[in-house]
């Protein structure tokens, strides 16, 4: 790929929350004070000819993924089993996170064929179970959220039976955006919240907390057994006993599968490391998350939103009717 320039104006990017007690390196699982990261989060990658084809049916078709725009840690394992995660319009955003490495800047014009493409990847991949992620697009008058939707049909009309979720941005809380993705039928409508109250105007500086709630809100309110999704970033400065009122709020909220990961520096122009969070730690909150009546909470160091989504799924089905006693459950 192209090198990216993920700061074109040069601007400052983040805001410091908390002093670096334990930032990460580069590529080298060594962080800036020479000290290496904990054992939990050495990745062994992974390439093989699953890898190799996705690859190749990904350029030939010009299409993105987040498994690289995001230099997701699980890329190897994902792409091998052949999981994928899309990216669509473009890989452009308008919004800048203090932890994501996607590019931010003036974003292309619309690629009104892209939902095809998506699908034709689909097929071609034998794909049962689609993640897709996009920029956001503040640029567009309905945040794109048609080619979300039109995303969706022709994945459907493409592989019948294929199981599709969707991870859009808030659309600007426009309740007219987000009615168009979800009369689309989503399997799986997530929005994430990322981190908890007090840092969220630092880490996702053009988003809202509780407009990210009033999302996820909407589209349990828009469609009947619609099944939604969050994801918590851990080690960007929130505190331990921080994390247990976000769970509530999105337990609130409808949230019925919540991840939970470990935050990786992307680059030195991101939000530094705070700490390491322990396996222990994770397996705690996934305990507390499921008391709270979230169905299903995927909770690791290397756990990320679209790690094996179409499993989280199921099992969140299944802790659901367990819950209610062999019933129809999501």
């Amino acid at each position: 790929m192209p090198i990216r320039d993920h700061n074109p104006a040069g601007r400052r990017l983040h805001l410091p929350i908390v002093g670096v007690t334990n930032g990460p390196g580069q590529a080298t699982g060594v962080d800036v004070r020479g000290e290496r990261k904990p054992p939990w989060l050495k990745v062994r990658l992974q390439s093989g000819p699953n890898t190799t084809q996705l690859k190749s049916i990904m350029r030939g078709l010009d299409l993105n993924t987040v498994c690289e725009e995001a230099m997701c840690p699980n890329i190897g394992e994902c792409w091998e089993e052949r999981e994928a995660t899309f990216l669509i319009l473009g890989a452009k955003c308008t919004r800048r996170c203090g932890f994501c490495d996607v590019m931010t800047a003036k974003p292309d014009a619309v690629d009104e064929g892209e939902p095809e493409r998506i699908a034709q990847a689909v097929s071609a991949m034998g794909l049962r179970y689609v993640v897709i992620t996009g920029v956001a697009r503040d640029d567009l008058p309905d945040g794109g959220a048609r080619i979300w939707a039109a995303a969706i049909r022709a994945i459907r009309e493409a592989v019948p039976g294929c199981k599709v979720e969707v991870l859009p941005s808030d659309f600007r809380g426009g309740e007219r955006d987000v009615a168009t993705v979800i009369e689309a039928a989503p399997d799986v409508f997530a929005h994430n919240l990322e981190t908890v109250r007090r840092l969220h105007a630092r880490v996702r500086p053009a988003f809202g907390y509780d407009r990210t709630l009033d999302v996820l809100r909407l589209a349990k309110r828009l469609r009947p057994g619609q099944v939604v999704k969050s994801n918590l970033i851990l080690g960007m400065g929130e505190r331990p006993e921080e994390i247990s009122p976000a769970m509530v709020d999105l337990a609130e909220a409808g949230c019925d599968i919540l991840t939970m990961g470990q935050y990786l520096r992307p680059t030195q122009q991101h939000l530094p490391v705070d700490r390491w969070v322990t396996p222990a730690e994770f397996n705690e909150h996934k305990e507390a998350g499921e008391h709270l009546g979230i169905a299903h909470v995927e909770a690791g160091p290397l756990v990320r939103s679209s790690y094996h989504a179409g499993r989280q799924l199921e099992r969140a089905s299944a802790n659901s009717s367990a819950r209610v006693g062999g019933g129809a459950g999501l």
